[in-house]
């Protein structure tokens, strides 16, 4: 037989039981749409993590104290300080490979001013900081480094800070104040949301380092510095430099640990994503599970298909089919059934992506290469579950399938 006709014959016969064709279908349309909704999450969450570890900055390093031992017993990430502006300097002098280098000193405050109270936290950076975190401001302007060097009592605020403060007014201009020390408002920065682990980016208050250094923080020793690389490729052997310019500056010996830790924003962005790979992986081949059960279901379905009609056959290989016709048109029954419920599937399964995304306003992507894999793995799972039963029907004999009552 032709193969057109075998086609129209295997398409007519699922036609015929539409309601069975459609039971016998679900298992793959559940399995595809849930592996479909599934990955559409999972790679959602990945680009938002990018997209909010990129916000961070551009080709961003950033140096933390190191830890201690205290009686055999490690006191964990950042227990021993010993960055001081003095590295930030020995770093922006002493370094061919970074572009922008900052100090970041930390001070928890309640600003006062404009028409309310709000704590937060001021960061004394240099003017490198806003190239480094490529941080605009959306009204004013950033502050200079002669401000910088004459401790000019200067602030950056973030949006948030200026929402709770100001609301719809301009603060632009406006005193605030740190710990009773009066700051002049002379820019407000671009939001940024919020980072991978939930925090907010722009409830901050920037300002000279120095100012802070002297006025609020009080102390010698800072909570990071931040450093910046012309491009993505000197980001590996910038972290080398700046290893071997901090060891030199903390008369570190060839045997002691660095007593700093050095990381980019890949490894962040790695370590956020890491989780999330593994849970979609995880729940995807959940989802599959039910594509094999769809395949256990469509074999199911034409082993009753081929006992129902096994006069049928046989007559047809009495009038000159051939057993390989008869495989072949119960093949195309089986892989049709399973790429049309493949077919739905996908169109469920990007359906209820936007439905999720709609009502939880999680950020969604809908891969292309992951819907073709879902539809080849489900028109696979027609050709081998459906290859027994019409090998089955194909090995059956003419005379013995007439007798069959």
């Amino acid at each position: 037989m032709k193969t057109r006709r075998l086609v129209k014959v295997a398409v007519q016969s699922i036609v015929k039981n539409s309601l069975r064709t459609l039971l016998t279908m679900l298992g793959v349309v559940i399995g595809v749409g849930s592996v479909t909704i599934m990955v559409a999450i999972g790679q959602g969450a990945q680009a938002q993590i990018r997209e909010q570890v990129d916000s961070l900055g551009t080709n961003m390093i950033v140096i933390t104290p190191g830890s201690s031992n205290q009686g055999g017993v490690n006191q964990g990430a950042a227990s021993f300080n010993r960055l001081t502006t003095d590295d930030s300097d020995a770093l922006e002098s002493g370094s061919f490979l970074l572009s922008a280098v900052s100090p970041v000193i930390k001070s928890p405050a309640q600003a006062v001013g404009g028409d309310g109270n709000w704590r937060t936290i001021v960061q004394g950076v240099d003017t490198d900081y806003q190239l480094i975190r490529d941080w605009e401001v959306s009204s004013g302007a950033f502050f200079e480094a002669t401000d910088v060097r004459s401790k000019q009592k200067v602030a950056v605020i973030g949006a948030t800070v200026a929402d709770e403060l100001f609301f719809d007014t301009d603060p632009v201009g406006e005193r605030i104040q740190l710990r009773h020390v009066p700051f002049e408002i002379i820019g407000v920065l671009a939001e940024k949301g919020q980072t991978a682990d939930g925090s907010d980016q722009d409830d901050v208050i920037l300002a000279p380092y120095t100012t802070v250094q002297t006025r609020l923080a009080g102390r010698q020793f800072i909570a990071e510095i931040v450093a910046s690389t012309s491009t993505p490729e000197d980001i590996s052997a910038a972290q080398e430099e700046i290893a071997l310019i901090l060891r030199e500056s903390h008369d570190l010996a060839e045997w002691e640990d660095d007593d700093f830790a050095v990381r980019n924003q890949t490894d962040l962005a790695d370590t956020a994503q890491s989780t999330t790979k593994v849970m979609t992986v995880l729940l995807a081949a959940i989802a599959g599970i039910s594509l094999l059960v769809g395949g256990i279901g469509i074999m199911n379905i034409m082993l009753v298909s081929v006992t129902e009609r096994t006069r049928e056959i046989g007559l047809r290989l009495a009038v000159g089919a051939r057993g390989n016709d008869v495989l072949v048109q119960f093949m195309i029954e089986a892989i049709v059934l399973s790429v049309l419920g493949g077919v739905i599937g996908v169109i469920g399964g990007i359906t209820g992506s936007l439905m999720v995304a709609r009502i939880t306003g999680w950020g969604i992507a809908i891969s292309p290469q992951a819907i073709a894999l879902a539809l080849v793995f489900a028109a696979a799972v027609g050709i081998f579950f459906g290859f027994y039963p019409a090998r089955r029907a194909a090995s059956l004999h003419p005379i013995d399938a007439l007798r069959f009552e």
